[in-house]
């Protein structure tokens, strides 16, 4: 199926809707791989997603046709390899300012692309570039969304969703729509080059900043204050004795 009716330039405008696919990151990978003929903005949206993906190969977990599992086809060739991570900034602030317009004062970023309520997880991203040369000619940006799930296997202790935040349902093609729009005016702001306003805003609404708590790192649990983030995306925290730079899986939250 495929819908014109969002409101933005391009982000949305083609939308095609499946049943069920193993994961619309994948499906999109596929069919770029494949030369596909493919519009800027695509939106690729599933009712079921049977492999969703995480940060580093984590599996999204999702009720199917409660909540909003899709994937968007950017083409950001303005964006140079080392940069990559500004997409990741823009992407988060747009989908915390949908969340922003529900729960407000209450949603933040969790480093490097989760998106919290309070202090649970509500959702998430993956972003996958393709790049050629030092430039990123296709960016597939997967996002999962809890909208109107309100319960969640046992081993899913610290997730929530809009309907058991809120205690009603929401139009989940609506609320696409929405984030779609959001999507487009930070990707339009990043492209012309608001590189600190970006920064700062993802750093002000980054979960825990300035604030002293526990992570597991050097294979135990210890105090730490995150204070920013490299321009590759790594994790800047104040420890009890140094300040030290982490990737991805060199450390974990303790929540």
């Amino acid at each position: 199926m495929q819908n014109n009716t969002f409101s933005g330039l391009f982000v949305g405008h083609n939308l095609i809707t499946l049943k069920e696919v193993d994961s619309t990151n994948t499906f999109l990978k596929d069919a770029v791989s494949k030369s596909t003929p493919l519009l800027d903005g695509t939106v690729i949206m599933a009712e079921k997603q049977y492999a969703g993906r995480g940060q580093a190969e984590n599996l999204w977990q999702s009720e199917a046709g409660k909540n909003l599992t899709f994937s968007i086809l950017l083409m950001p060739s303005f964006l140079a390899v080392d940069r990559q991570f500004d997409l990741n900034k823009a992407i988060s602030i747009a989908l915390n300012d949908v969340l922003t317009n529900y729960i407000p004062a209450s949603a933040f970023i969790k480093w490097p692309n989760d998106l919290y309520i309070h202090t649970k997880k509500i959702g998430g991203m993956l972003i996958e570039n393709i790049v050629q040369g030092n430039k990123i000619k296709y960016a597939i940006i997967g996002v999962g969304l809890n909208v109107n799930q309100e319960y969640f296997p046992a081993i899913l202790k610290n997730v929530t969703s809009l309907k058991q935040e809120l205690h009603q349902d929401y139009d989940l093609l609506g609320l696409l729509g929405e984030i779609c729009s959001a999507v487009e005016a930070r990707y339009l702001q990043l492209k012309g080059g608001s590189l600190k306003k970006i920064n700062d805003e993802y750093l002000n609404l980054l979960y825990l900043k300035d604030q002293w708590a526990s992570f597991k790192f050097d294979g135990r649990v210890q105090n730490g204050k995150i204070i920013g983030i490299t321009d590759i995306g790594q994790l800047i925290l104040e420890t009890e004795h140094e300040t030290r730079i982490f990737n991805t899986k060199e450390i974990e939250f303790i929540i």
